[in-house]
């Protein structure tokens, strides 16, 4: 099968459609509308002169050429990280590390952090990317990511990192005005800061306080961390916040109603993409920064925010103890196999 006059674009998204067998979806993957994602994929099959995919009232489904492109693909896909493998075979020469990582934790944790990997590592630059939509890391979109929730391909390497317990938060400018609720039913009674986004389950907020709905007594809806947080410590409403808010000298009290909500933190990477010395460096410094001995706000464990005030981290003035390259866990054999 030729794939000279092949379009690379064309084959990626394919490979999209193909593991989500379905031209929606794989449209949403690639940020991109469903017509633009037939186009390339008929486009796709007029050069290679077969048919990709049957059309079904529930998705697609490949055909038997469509398979076999899809091992090509596969191949090809197995040889960029290969090529990568080969370029990119030590972290004393300029080199760069793509990680995708939920908006909330890149800015208010991870950010402030990587001053201390930079130094240990001046040669790799990190690329940053702050985005509730989650990455492809099998198609490289990232090398690594870490998000909330918890991919389900069979594919990926996924890893743990730890655990972010969201708490009802209010400044005491709201509470002086309004009070602080007691209960959960009193809480439904307040102004609420509302986030829907990418990884934050729709209708959340309202299943935590026994709602069937929230509108009316929403006084903002964002689709950002960084807007839910400052709105919560402007005063604007109430909020769920992770609790360590608190050791980054946020200026909000903790309301306490009876509701906690503990939300996984996941690390997720192509398997082969370990073995890129600097990816695999920049990874063992992740499970550091997320480790619950050193920060025990994430551990599985509850630790009421009030507990957490003796910490002193701030955002981002403060910095956290050096990283020494060491890995963080006993298990790292496990991560590496």
């Amino acid at each position: 099968m030729g794939l000279e006059n092949v379009s690379w674009d064309d084959l990626r998204i394919f490979v999209v459609a193909a593991r989500s067998q379905s031209f929606r979806k794989a449209a949403a993957a690639v940020k991109t509308s469903s017509s633009t994602v037939i186009r390339h994929i008929e486009r796709l099959e007029r050069r290679l002169g077969v048919s990709l995919f049957d059309r079904l009232p529930e998705g697609v489904r490949l055909t038997r050429e469509g398979a076999g492109v899809l091992d090509v693909a596969n191949r090809m896909e197995q040889a960029t990280i290969g090529l990568r493998r080969h370029i990119d075979r030590s972290p004393t020469v300029r080199g760069i590390v793509r990680c995708a990582v939920t908006e909330g934790l890149g800015t208010f944790w991870m950010m402030p952090r990587l001053s201390e990997f930079a130094r240990t590592n001046p040669y790799t630059l990190v690329d940053l990317r702050c985005t509730m939509n989650p990455s492809d890391v099998l198609r490289l979109e990232s090398d690594v990511a870490v998000q909330l929730v918890r991919p389900q391909a069979p594919d990926l390497k996924v890893i743990k990192l730890g655990r972010l317990h969201a708490y009802p938060f209010a400044a005491q400018s709201y509470l002086d005005i309004y009070g602080a609720p007691r209960t959960r039913e009193e809480l439904a009674q307040h102004r609420l800061v509302d986030q829907v986004s990418p990884q934050v389950p729709e209708g959340l907020l309202a299943s935590l306080l026994g709602l069937r709905s929230i509108e009316g007594i929403v006084a903002l809806r964002t689709n950002l961390s960084s807007s839910h947080f400052y709105a919560v410590e402007s005063g604007v409403g109430i909020g769920f916040l992770p609790t360590y808010a608190i050791p980054l000298g946020a200026r909000i009290v903790p309301l306490d109603v009876g509701v906690c909500e503990p939300v996984d933190i996941w690390l997720t990477f192509h398997p082969d993409i370990q073995h890129v010395p600097r990816v695999r460096l920049f990874i063992d410094w992740l499970r550091s920064i997320f480790d619950p001995a050193r920060f025990p706000w994430f551990s599985d464990d509850f630790i009421h925010p009030n507990d957490l005030r003796s910490w002193s981290l701030s955002r981002p003035e403060r910095a956290v103890p050096p990283f020494d390259g060491a890995l963080a866990h006993p298990h790292e054999a496990e991560l590496w196999s």
